[in-house]
């Protein structure tokens, strides 16, 4: 016996055996029983959901002599037979694929003049009609606008965009549906128990979802899977047979992701890599795991999966697990790994990185140690200033005191804080360290208009000091510039003071408009270098850079990156200690 495929095999003879086109073909059935057909039918849609088997249908119904109340044709009369054998002369398909040109048209339009020997209507059936060339349909567009009474044209098009406005406006237009994955499952069940076939429901679900919509996909697929597992369709051989990723492996990754293992992550994506699958269609699969389980987080939008009910319920309860934040953030990074993919030309270390950052999501900035993520200096440093004050910390927080209410004072955040916590008597707190925040501006700001600080200033002491905490003191101290002072401080802070002889200090200004700008503030400067330095003996010049010493300013990432080229143990210290440059 012939061995027929399933999707011919199974291909619908009537309306009522059309899958997931209900709304559709009842108007269909309506316009047959009511007899009020129109010239021309345009029905456009996806690959393998039914056009072709459509217009059949309708063309069979239309001419029917005897039609059912339903508008469903009888099968019993000289039309539907003739139909069903391939001989009737009423109904005629083209191939608009193989058969595009002037003539083919004007061939078919020669047909159109001839009444019909038997029935009441010549259907002609184009499929494919948007491979028509331009000039073909500008030779079928008279016939289409003014046809003969006798004539009805049925149009299929995957690719609606493509056809000639003037065409579609003389046509009565039917958008086909894509198969929903439960229609399919249940179309698939049926074809199962029709040829004996043993099954696991959810291997028809991988089935399903691989069709992508297409029922003619399905059935294919379907074949291919039930001659690989010899009439035994189980889930674990369908995704053998059709390389699928087992969806297990994005719950698993979600799951692990949640507790912040990236370790087990990336074992989970190396053994999946290790069978063959790319890395950019698993982060592609996890991204939609990841939507259809923001999906089934609210009762609103779980009509919108696309799955089984089975699978509804698993994406259901991971969602309970997951936030709503967590879910978006980890789609925002997934994407930009989809986006970046192509580009990347080490694409295995991209998905691991983005796999690295999705189990970041839920992770404690300040937990030292945890999981992968880098260790910011605040962590490190979490305990030292979380100590109480010495007797003689708090001594010096005393002497400073005195100054604070008469002068613009860009000493150490470090001091400034701790003249908080003397007033408090409360531990310090970690944001009030650094060199940006929100207490010192307001501090400062107050100051803005404070006269100058005299270049005079005394304070006792005459220690000496190295050029790298000249440096450090004057990176501080433009740091904690007012705000009204913010341009300057940002300009400034790129300038590297140096001693030409001990205590004397020269700063070579890049243009003279800064230089103009720094004189304004000079003794505030000196002030700030002499309190901090402990040397009343410092003083300090500023001048305009001749030609020859111009060159790049480097910034200190830029500063830092050139240290590290020099020096392998800042970059191996950097590395031990997990810290990064901020």
């Amino acid at each position: 016996m012939e061995y027929i495929v399933s999707a011919r095999k199974y291909r619908p003879m009537s309306f009522d055996t059309v899958v997931g086109q209900q709304a559709l073909t009842t108007t269909l059935k309506n316009a047959v029983r009511s007899g009020k057909l129109a010239h021309a039918y345009l029905f456009c849609g996806p690959r393998g959901v039914g056009k072709t088997t459509c217009a059949r249908i309708f063309a069979k119904a239309i001419n029917c002599g005897h039609p059912t109340q339903e508008g469903e044709a009888c099968g019993e009369c000289e039309s539907c037979n003739s139909f069903m054998e391939q001989r009737s002369y009423n109904i005629f398909e083209l191939d608009a694929a193989s058969n595009n040109s002037v003539e083919n048209i004007k061939a078919l339009m020669e047909q159109t003049r001839i009444p019909p020997q038997v029935g009441k209507y010549k259907v002609f059936i184009i499929d494919e009609v948007h491979m028509l060339s331009t000039a073909a349909f500008n030779a079928f567009l008279k016939t289409l606008e003014e046809p003969p009474a006798h004539v009805i044209f049925i149009l299929a098009t995957t690719e609606k965009h493509k056809i000639l406005p003037t065409i579609i406006s003389r046509c009565q237009i039917y958008d086909f549906e894509r198969m929903t994955v439960r229609n399919t499952v249940e179309h698939l069940k049926m074809v199962a128990e029709k040829e004996g076939i043993k099954y696991e429901e959810e291997a028809l679900e991988v089935i399903a979802e691989k069709a992508d919509g297409g029922m003619r996909d399905a059935l294919s697929i379907f074949d291919q899977a039930a001659s690989f597992c010899q009439g035994d369709l189980t889930y674990r051989k369908v995704i053998e047979d059709l390389n699928v990723l087992d969806a297990d492996n994005y719950f698993r990754v979600i799951d692990l992701a949640l507790e912040n293992k990236a370790s087990d992550i990336m074992v989970l994506l190396n053994g999946v890599l290790a069978n063959g699958f790319d890395g950019g269609n698993f982060i592609t699969g996890l991204a939609k795991h990841v939507r259809n389980v923001m999906m089934a987080k609210d009762p609103q939008t779980v009509g919108l999966l696309e799955t089984s009910r089975r699978q509804e319920e698993k994406y259901a309860e991971q969602a309970k697990r997951c936030t709503p934040d967590f879910l978006f953030k980890a789609l925002k990074i997934m994407n930009r790994c989809d986006v970046n993919y192509k580009q990347s030309t080490n694409k295995r270390l991209l998905v691991e990185i983005t796999l690295i950052e999705v189990a970041q999501i839920t992770q404690e900035e300040d937990i030292p140690g945890a999981g992968l993520r880098p260790r910011r200096l605040k962590s490190l440093f979490r305990k030292l200033f979380n100590q109480p004050l010495s007797q003689q910390a708090a001594e010096q927080v005393a002497a400073t005191r005195e100054r604070e209410n008469n002068t613009l004072d860009y000493r150490q955040p470090q001091v400034i804080a701790m003249q908080n916590v003397a007033r408090s008597n409360k531990p310090l707190k970690l944001n009030e360290l650094g060199h940006s925040f929100r207490k010192l501006r307001k501090s400062t700001d107050t100051l803005s208009n404070i006269k100058e600080e005299e270049e005079n200033v005394d304070t006792g002491e005459h220690k000496s000091f190295t050029e790298e905490e000249l440096q450090s003191v004057w990176y501080a101290m433009c740091t904690r510039m007012p705000q009204h002072l913010t341009g300057t401080s940002a300009r400034i802070k790129n300038l590297i003071p140096r001693m030409t002889e001990f205590p004397k200090v020269e700063v070579v200004v890049e243009n003279q408009l800064l230089l103009d700008d720094i004189m304004k503030i000079k003794g505030n400067i000196r002030a700030t270098l002499v309190r901090d330095l402990k040397n009343d003996d410092i003083t300090i010049s500023f001048r305009k850079a001749e030609r020859e010493e111009l060159g790049k300013v480097m910034t200190r990432r830029e500063q830092y990156i050139e240290l590290t080229e020099k020096n392998d143990a800042v970059a191996k210290m950097q590395k031990a200690l997990g810290l990064e440059l901020v």
